[in-house]
């Protein structure tokens, strides 16, 4: 059975992010300086989806969005420690991953105001 939590592009584009922080974090945690990097990051980028399932598993009230706020502030986060690690991976290695981050960004974003503008209308 498919979850409808599925289809939203912004999750499956989170999710898809973590595999690949996944693997970056590998090249992080190889230098002494980028091991803190990588524990910073894989749980600010982890974090994105998390909320992200976490708001829609409580229903669609005034929680979910509120849950999508947390959510596109770790995608921020990720961003900064995805910025910080410059050092360590190719540029543009960092220069795809924000890109990608970006997106998500600008959808969560658009979510979220429109969920509150339908609440608003309640």
């Amino acid at each position: 059975m498919s979850d409808p939590l599925d289809n939203l592009i912004f999750y499956q584009q989170s999710m898809q992010l973590y595999d690949a922080c996944w693997d970056d974090c590998d090249v992080l945690a190889k230098d002494f300086r980028g091991k803190e990097v990588a524990r910073q990051l894989i749980r600010s980028c982890g974090s994105v989806s998390a909320n992200i399932e976490e708001g829609y598993g409580r229903g669609h009230g005034k929680e979910y969005p509120q849950f999508l706020r947390i959510s596109r502030g770790s995608a921020r986060e990720t961003k900064g420690w995805y910025q910080r690690s410059a050092k360590l991976l190719p540029a543009e290695l960092v220069s795809d991953r924000t890109q990608k981050l970006n997106g998500i960004i600008a959808m969560l974003s658009k979510t979220i105001k429109t969920l509150e503008e339908k609440n608003s209308k309640k």
